[in-house]
């Protein structure tokens, strides 16, 4: 429902559903050793007093503690979802009434419902963006030419976005610094290849409840998110073929003990797709129209353009849902069955609940650390695309270690005079 709040206005499902949400939050919280860390240096520094800021991200326990890192900051932040089927509609309610954060997130909101969302976020003249997509970033551009100015910087964490932010560059319209958070080594080395590799399996398993061993799967993609899909899908005992376009991904998959071909001939032999590429039609219509009777293909990418869905509508009927989150197309002619999972939309937000707190832990210390350095920094970086310092995510992985209560080795000033002098020789 639609609503206004005393601390301003907010569209959620139901206001209603916040005590739920707020305990989801609190046990996300246990695993986000470092965001606690982080956020206590903040409540502590105030290092974002007063700033305006947007966040458009999957609404989840977790996304809920990085908002509340960056309340304890001092910044002023609205939330909006990055993806119509992720949204957790008890955290957005618990966001709103237990902290006051302005939420405009629905699930299953309509693709109306969610460019209007972006466009309320944009009223908010938020001076840092942080994006799932670079949805709003690219609406700015395009819509707000007068609120360039206002920007201080935005962050970035899917590889779609980067991508998009990077053709920004290259076009010359970018007139922001924008931090790569998905480029950061304790973002996707972890994130990425842990987080969407376990998530991704347990929402294919809640939608369709079918065994994965001695099934054929197909990973389109093997960047860091098809390298932790690959891994789940073989250690449950799948035969994993990877399709690629990029001849270095392509050998180190090869090495890594994979089948690699085409998808024309993927397509033919795999019996559950997994799309991880962050490019459009990547499953086109004459793959869906070569797979066997009973295939499942899902998507882990971030947008739901991954699989060409209005392609398989034309070769099939009108599709059925069989089981919440999977739609079983009938191809014309032959009468196979297709069993696309949660609208191909990301499967491991539509049907189950994301990446595990404890690897968003390390991802959105990077997204807080990100936004405190474009702050401390303001007026100092040149437009454009730009990595978090090296020194910064070393803290991170820092962090985490402490919270583990792990402890590794420092080298010695002997070993440090080594490594950075050419004359001592072997």
């Amino acid at each position: 429902m639609s609503s206004t709040a005393s601390t301003g206005e907010f569209e959620v499902k139901d206001i209603n559903l916040a005590e739920a949400g707020k305990r989801r939050i609190e046990w996300a919280e246990r695993e986000m050793s470092v965001l606690r860390l982080i956020r206590e240096k903040f409540a502590a520094e105030k290092p974002l007093r007063g700033l305006r800021l947007v966040a458009c991200a999957h609404v989840t326990t977790e996304t809920a503690n990085l908002v509340r890192t960056l309340q304890a900051g001092g910044a002023e932040s609205l939330l909006i979802a990055s993806n119509p089927l992720s949204t957790q509609d008890d955290v957005a309610a618990s966001l709103v009434a237990d902290w006051g954060v302005p939420v405009f997130a629905v699930r299953g909101e309509s693709t109306e419902t969610y460019n209007r969302h972006v466009r309320t976020a944009l009223d908010f003249h938020p001076q840092v963006i942080i994006d799932d997509g670079s949805d709003v970033v690219a609406t700015l551009i395009k819509e707000r030419v007068g609120q360039r100015q206002e920007i201080i910087g935005t962050t970035e964490e899917t590889t779609t976005g980067v991508i998009r932010l990077q053709a920004m560059e290259q076009a010359g319209v970018l007139s922001f610094p924008s931090i790569a958070v998905n480029n950061a080594q304790t973002k996707h080395l972890f994130d990425n290849r842990y987080g969407t590799g376990q998530s991704t399996i347990d929402g294919i398993i809640r939608a369709t409840n079918i065994l994965l061993a001695g099934r054929t799967v197909v990973v389109v993609g093997y960047g860091w998110c098809g390298k932790g899909v690959a891994m789940r899908a073989r250690g449950l005992g799948a035969n994993v073929v990877v399709t690629e376009v990029n001849p270095i991904k392509a050998v180190e998959a090869v090495m890594d003990g994979f089948r690699i071909m085409p998808i024309a001939e993927a397509s033919k032999v795999g019996d559950i797709f997994i799309t991880v590429t962050g490019n459009r039609h990547v499953i086109d219509g004459q793959h869906f129209a070569s797979m066997k009777d009973g295939a499942i293909v899902c998507n882990s990418g971030h947008f739901d353009l991954e699989l060409n869905l209005v392609a398989l509508r034309e070769i099939s009927h009108p599709p059925t849902t069989v089981r919440p989150f999977a739609e079983e197309y009938k191809l014309l002619g032959n009468g196979r069955r297709l069993i696309v999972l949660g609208e191909g939309r990301l499967i491991n937000l539509a049907a189950a609940e994301g990446h595990p707190a404890s690897v968003m832990d390390m991802s959105f210390a990077n997204q807080a650390l990100s936004v405190e350095y474009l702050v401390k920094q303001q007026g100092k970086l040149e437009p454009g695309v730009h990595m978090l310092p090296d020194v910064v995510d070393t803290e991170i992985a820092g962090l985490k270690l402490q919270s583990l209560g792990i402890s590794i080795d420092s080298l010695t000033p002997e070993q440090v005079e080594y490594l950075s002098s050419w004359e001592t020789g072997t």
